[in-house]
């Protein structure tokens, strides 16, 4: 392929991307009645009020995805050195591609195209590394959260409950301890004959001490805790009747529910807004607000950082180098 056929057919590819993202944003965009309900329920509350809430929670959208673009340069550093800014690009990108792939895997595309061509498979190992460390708190926390809440909300077994409250330290310490010993899967990929040929891709796994994950997982737990902090300030906002420990048990259990089940970006809204009605029914009867919440959180933290990440789309060189300047 000549080098003008190259350029022609990657800037097709960038348009069809963008084009697409767009199309799926603005097809699920009209047809969202929990969006609806938020515009309604908004209605009847001062504007300056409304900026001043949904600003707050855009600029913590901004701060969690600049939290995560840190993460990836230190996390890709093993692999490549790429400065903040890159790093900040190649993560909304990736935010526009998973908007359109099932659990958000266009997202490791549109990160490693960033990257050298010889260095875009190694990413993505990179990048499974970061999103385990991100997993490892949603299911400890998540584990935590669910045990409080049977404890409140049922009627079980004295034994049965202590079973529970065991299997949820185990499940816990599970991803723990094998978040910080990830260069164990460096050891069992290298004892399959198989995948040994490969080892230029993951061999750098190894390289990870202890220290430097635990620095990773900070980051992860700083990043929770922001994502955390905007449900809270939405939930009390439009739901104040909400005790504030009642928030802070249930929106883990969002997280942990939505990180277990397969789903879309787009449609994912779908599966909050049902997660949201069974647990917060058990604290609240104001359905629509809780709706309204969970939907006005997903277009801040979603749709707006794959609408901002379209023009770092066209930065991206299929076929080499990324371009710099």
């Amino acid at each position: 392929m000549t080098s003008g056929l190259k350029k022609s057919f990657s800037l097709l590819l960038k348009i069809a991307i963008v084009a697409f993202a767009f199309w799926f944003i603005y097809t699920k965009l009209i047809s969202n009645n929990d969006l609806k309900k938020f515009a309604a329920l908004i209605q009847s509350i001062p504007v300056s009020e409304v900026y001043l809430y949904l600003g707050v929670v855009f600029i913590l959208m901004l701060i969690n995805w600049g939290l995560e673009a840190v993460k990836w340069k230190r996390l890709i550093a093993q692999v490549e050195q790429i400065s903040l800014w890159r790093a900040i690009e190649s993560v909304f990108c990736g935010l526009t591609w998973a908007i359109f792939t099932p659990n958000r895997l266009g997202e490791y595309g549109g990160r490693v195209f960033f990257l050298s061509p010889k260095r875009r498979i190694a990413g993505v190992v990179v990048m499974t590394v970061g999103n385990i460390g991100q997993l490892v708190l949603t299911n400890v926390f998540g584990a935590i959260a669910i045990c409080i809440f049977v404890y409140r909300f049922t009627t079980l077994e004295p034994i049965l409950f202590f079973a529970l409250c065991v299997l949820a330290f185990a499940f816990a310490a599970f991803f723990l301890v094998f978040y910080f010993n990830i260069k164990w899967v460096n050891g069992i990929l290298l004892s399959i004959k198989f995948t040994r040929k490969y080892k230029r891709f993951y061999a750098f796994l190894a390289r990870y001490k202890k220290t430097e994950l635990f620095k990773i997982l900070m980051i992860c737990l700083i990043r929770y805790i922001v994502f955390t902090f905007q449900y809270l300030i939405m939930f009390m906002w439009l739901v104040p009747s909400l005790a504030f420990t009642d928030i802070l048990m249930l929106v883990p259990i969002l997280f942990f529910v939505q990180s277990s089940l397969p789903s879309l970006d787009l449609f994912d809204i779908g599966i909050r807004s049902v997660t949201g009605l069974f647990f917060f029914k058990f604290v609240t009867q104001q359905n629509t607000a809780v709706v309204a919440c969970i939907a006005s959180i997903w277009l801040i933290n979603i749709i707006i950082p794959a609408i901002l990440g379209s023009y770092f789309v066209f930065k991206l060189n299929f076929f080499g180098n990324t371009q710099r300047n």
